[in-house]
């Protein structure tokens, strides 16, 4: 039996807390079975990043007509586009397993585990055991129990994203922020996307006045068909048809070369046999932990994503400092995970944090609204921006309860608010502050001031 003082299972946020414990002089395990980054950097957020901004390019390029510029549209290399990123973002993950294979304390186990108790797990056959162990051990793909998937070849967001062809069409499977960032890049690299989402509206999570937007714009560019229930997938002799049906019983058919499936993530708890240990998870298979990220087993904490705190890599970028602080120093600094932002990068933008109308009217909190539409704005008619608006969502007397935006770089200017709910200024604090012109912080400006008309 190897033992180590701090065990690290999961090398995508974990890896830092891995490096911080070696680098304090703590022999340390991590164990990924690569590559290492995890899914931000190999499966999620830098990869759809990448290819988000060719979509984009290539949008700016077909609406240059609209300043009176004579541009044409050749096509694009989509092959180039993704082998770029991957060659990029697979360096990156080459160079960080070089670097943590060299590190003095650390020992790198690029394989999979699994607990044989509270601290001790088994790796290729062999039982490791550790003082203080961390789990982060990240989330992957639901992929439910509908009639016919498990026989087709359908992808994922990971296998959508390395395509090295467009297709021709595609059918996605919901309607949440990877199904329609997707859709917004399949359909600006030339593809045919229809949208299968069972809620009222796309993004169903966001602001109710922002959900109804993005909707009616996602629908202007390619099929949305909200409201339908996916019930079943088939192979036919050039593709997929997929089935859906709405809770009255309507019909549809959408037919694909490629199903796309993105229903949602689940947390990676199940892999790991926790019913050989006392780590407890919820009903959902998020492990529980406390304010200082501690598990219900003794010297065990857990972050990320199968922790189910926030599935965001800046909330899990977050609670790493507040890992690295407990588990490497011994500290006990507890988490505040309070005005988290998030953002969705399609075109327009979506960026949110707090609370959306609909919770306050659910909860029976009093309110009220302040809006501003980007084509009110300076830089909003100088970048003909015809849609767009951020919402401010306050209390009477001036605290900030939420802010949600949708519209060009939406997600950059959203964070002057989660500065100032972080901070706990009201809604005076922001309205009073001079703005720039004309830059689009204007909107923010101009949100805030029409709460306290």
């Amino acid at each position: 039996m190897t033992d180590f003082d701090v065990l690290v299972i999961g090398g995508g946020t974990g890896n830092n807390v891995a490096a911080a414990a070696a680098d304090a002089g703590l022999e340390t395990a991590l164990v990924e079975p690569g590559p290492l980054g995890g899914t931000c950097l190999n499966r999620g957020c830098n990869p759809s990043k990448m290819l988000i901004q060719a979509a984009n390019a290539v949008n700016h390029v077909r609406e240059a007509e609209r300043f009176h510029v004579d541009a044409t549209f050749n096509g694009v290399d989509h092959a180039a586009v993704v082998d770029e990123m991957d060659d990029l973002l697979g360096g990156i993950a080459e160079s960080m397993e070089a670097r943590y294979g060299e590190k003095t304390n650390l020992t790198l186990f690029e394989e999979y585990t699994r607990f044989v108790d509270d601290r001790t797990v088994v790796i290729g056959g062999e039982e490791v055991t550790a003082d203080k162990v961390v789990v982060a051990a990240g989330s992957r793909p639901i992929v439910p129990p509908i009639d016919g998937l498990d026989e087709i070849e359908y992808l994922t967001s990971q296998d959508a994203l390395y395509l090295r062809e467009a297709p021709e069409n595609i059918v996605i499977m919901g309607g949440g922020y990877i199904a329609v960032e997707l859709g917004y890049f399949f359909d600006a690299m030339g593809t045919d996307v229809t949208i299968i989402e069972m809620m009222d509206s796309l993004v169903p999570r966001e602001d109710g006045d922002v959900a109804e937007a993005f909707t009616d714009i996602a629908a202007g560019r390619h099929e949305v068909c909200t409201g339908y229930r996916v019930t079943a997938v088939e192979e036919t002799g050039t593709g997929y048809s997929v089935h859906a049906e709405t809770e009255g019983g309507d019909e549809l058919i959408a037919d694909g070369d490629e199903v796309l499936v993105a229903l949602g993530r689940r947390p990676n708890s199940d892999t790991l046999n926790l019913e050989n240990t006392g780590i407890e998870v919820g009903d959902r298979g998020f492990i529980e932990t406390n304010e200082f990220l501690e598990t219900t087993a003794e010297s065990v904490w857990a972050q990320g994503d199968i922790a189910g705190n926030a599935l965001f890599k800046h909330s899990g970028d977050y609670e790493t400092r507040y890992t690295i602080s407990n588990v490497v120093h011994d500290e006990r600094r507890a988490i505040d995970l309070s005005a988290m932002p998030h953002t969705i990068f399609t075109e327009p933008q979506i960026a949110g944090v707090g609370a959306t109308e609909e919770e306050l009217m659910d909860g029976g909190t009093e309110y009220v609204v302040g809006r501003a539409d980007y084509s009110d704005s300076s830089m909003g008619r100088a970048k003909k921006l015809d849609h767009g608006f951020v919402k401010v969502l306050a209390s009477p007397d001036g605290e900030i309860l939420g802010a949600h935006a949708i519209g060009y770089e939406a997600s950059t200017l959203l964070h002057e608010v989660v500065v100032a709910m972080r901070a706990g200024l009201p809604v005076e604090a922001v309205a009073g502050t001079i703005h720039a012109h004309p830059t689009l912080s204007k909107i923010i400006e101009a949100a805030f001031r029409d709460v306290l008309v």
